[in-house]
């Protein structure tokens, strides 16, 4: 069973995501694979330094992502580009992952952008992690020290609320306990189970 997971930014995708794994999920996160084909030694490294410039390159030898992130969130062809170049090369990564679970697996596919992509179709099931805007702009500015124009411009960047909430086949509420949470997460596992067996 393919299952798209989504949510905000600062919603509380990653812990509902680490839930799902702990529950026997199996958890293809697409920021994270974003992330590795872009490492040094990866195909998509040369070629977002060839577009945006050695001025990303750090002392380390890695990409600047903070500064990568400033430049593709504040300019929509910009970010454009750099989906241009990352995307096929997620999408591939993806394919590898996916032909490696069994078929009584629940794949769960953590993808932040998955109503802008237009591909939620393509799941047996779409989970949407849905918090308060207040709470995420809370979670920007005190949990990851951003300012509040980032936090918000990072939030206008990505689709609204209802966009997320009218692709949700489960609703996952984050705005109560990480016990609550939990629960919730827990009680969509088992129905995911449910329907994967019938």
């Amino acid at each position: 069973m393919r299952v798209g997971l989504t949510g905000g930014i600062a919603s509380g995708k990653s812990t509902v995501s680490q839930i799902l794994r702990e529950l026997g999920a199996v958890i293809i996160d697409a920021d994270q694979l974003a992330r590795e084909v872009v490492q040094v030694g990866q195909p998509g490294f040369a070629k977002v330094v060839a577009e945006f410039g050695e001025d990303l390159v750090g002392p380390d030898g890695q990409l600047d992502r903070p500064s990568l992130g400033q430049i593709v969130f504040a300019n929509p062809e910009r970010r454009a580009a750099l989906e241009a170049i990352v995307h096929p090369l997620v999408f591939e990564r993806i394919l590898e992952l996916e032909a490696q679970a069994s078929s009584t697996d629940i794949v769960v596919h953590d993808i932040p952008l998955l109503a802008e992509s237009g591909r939620a179709d393509t799941f047996d099931a779409v989970l949407v992690v849905d918090a308060d805007e207040d709470d995420q702009l809370e979670r920007m500015i005190h949990d990851r020290g951003w300012s509040e124009a980032d936090a918000r411009a990072r939030m206008a960047a990505q689709a609204t609320r209802q966009d997320r909430l009218a692709i949700a086949t489960h609703v996952i509420d984050n705005t109560g306990t990480l016990e609550d949470l939990r629960e919730r997460v827990t009680e969509v596992f088992d129905e995911l189970r449910r329907l994967a067996a019938s």
